[in-house]
Parts: C-alpha cells; sequence; structure tokens
C-alpha cells in the first residue's frame, strides 16, 4: 500500500519536473554565471518542519496551473483514490535555473492529512514508489541508491540518468532524497543538465525539525557503508 500510494503521489512531482524540462534537443549552453554570495541564498520554509536554502537567481515556479493535468494523470494511472492523496500535497518550492533549464522541487505530505504517520522504517516504502511513480514522466537509468543520515533523521537517496518519456535524446541527471519528519514526509527532486546545478541542490542548507543546519547531501552520501 505504501509504494503505490507514493507512486501516485510522485507522478505529481515527476510531472512537475518534466513540465519544466524543454522538449527539444538542448541549444548550445548559456556561461554559467558565478554563485550569488551567501548573503544572495534564501531559506525556504515549511510548517512541517523544515527549510531548504536556494540561491536567489534561481527563479521560483508557481505550480498550480500544472495540478489539474497531473491529477487527471494520477487519476488514469491509480485510480480515483489517487485523487485524494494528490490533495495532501504540498509544493512548497519549484524552482529552475539555466539554460538548459535545470529543476528543483520539493514535496510534502502531511501525517494530518492523510489521517496517519509514517516512520523512518518506512523510507524503503517510500522509496519504492518514488522509483515507480518517476517511471511514469521520466525513462530511468543506471539508478544508484543509498540511505544516510543528517542529525536525527534518515534520509533515502537515488541518483540516476534520466531522459523525458517521448523525448530520449534529452539526457539529464535526476536525483531525489527523501525523509520522514515528525509532521509528515518531505522529499526533494533535481533534474540536472549540469554540475553546477546539482551542487546547489546537494549543498542546499536544510534543517529538519530543528536539528542544526546542514548541507542536504553529504559528499559521501552514494557511498556504501562497510
Amino acid at each position: 500500500m505504501k509504494t503505490r500510494m507514493f507512486a501516485a503521489l510522485f507522478v505529481l512531482c515527476a510531472a512537475t519536473l518534466a513540465a519544466q524540462a524543454p522538449t527539444t534537443p538542448d541549444a548550445a549552453p548559456v556561461p554559467i554565471p558565478p554563485p550569488p554570495p551567501p548573503s544572495d541564498v534564501l531559506a525556504h520554509t515549511n510548517d512541517l518542519g523544515f527549510s531548504y536554502s536556494l540561491p536567489s537567481d534561481w527563479e521560483v515556479v508557481d505550480t498550480k496551473p500544472m495540478l489539474p493535468a497531473v491529477l487527471q494523470q494520477a487519476a488514469r494511472n491509480y485510480g480515483s483514490e489517487a485523487e485524494k492523496l494528490v490533495a495532501c500535497v504540498q509544493l512548497p518550492l519549484t524552482a529552475h535555473h539555466g539554460n538548459p533549464p535545470s529543476a528543483i522541487v520539493v514535496m510534502g505530505l502531511s501525517f494530518d492529512c492523510i489521517g496517519h504517520p509514517f516512520t523512518a522504517a518506512d523510507l524503503p516504502g517510500i522509496a519504492s514508489g518514488v522509483s515507480e511513480g518517476m517511471k511514469k514522466s521520466v525513462e530511468i537509468a543506471n539508478p544508484v541508491n543509498n540511505t544516510y543520515t543528517l542529525g536525527t533523521h534518515s534520509l533515502w537517496i537515488q541518483r540516476a540518468s534520466g531522459s523525458l518519456i517521448g523525448h530520449p535524446e534529452i539526457k539529464r541527471t535526476v536525483e531525489t532524497v527523501c525523509s520522514v519528519l515528525k509532521k509528515g514526509v518531505v522529499c526533494w527532486m533535481v533534474m540536472t543538465a549540469d554540475d553546477a546545478a546539482l551542487q546547489t541542490f546537494e549543498n542546499g542548507t536544510v534543517t529538519l525539525d530543528g536539528d542544526a543546519a546542514t548541507a542536504l547531501v553529504p559528499a559521501d552520501a552514494l557511498q556504501k557503508k562497510p
């Protein structure tokens, strides 16, 4: 049930990412400007108990116009029950940057809305749902998964090569990170064409349930522990 539920929810996130990606082959990249100074980094907070910081030159996107079509897609793939679940999803941050564009989506799911909590023990089911849901919009290849900890929280990470369904010529790196908080589940997702944007995503500062601020993805997050 958990896997199927999160697969339905991640249809929404994958479609949101895909909506920001081009559907024509990439043009020559525009030179990337130097990153803004630390004072130009903005923290985006959420009442589920987390914050996430991105440079201010990332353009925040209004996702509301996308939701009706995505709800229909979720219902087609998973039935009318999926619409109720997707109604509980929060998208506190959706942003893109650069040319070719890189996109970041942050998704939150409130336990109060769905009516029951999850724990860190549910991360494998969440991870399976993430992987299944992503495949509805993105062709995933060569995924690498791992788990790691930040403060008192366990996190699951997957990095893979990806291309939009129907547009195999558009190649991207797709990375997803999920964790279970006291009030809900939160996942961060990036679809990027360049290493600089991937580093921005991973080095974005997070706070989780009041734990000390830290980078979202440590340098060794994808290294299996002995």
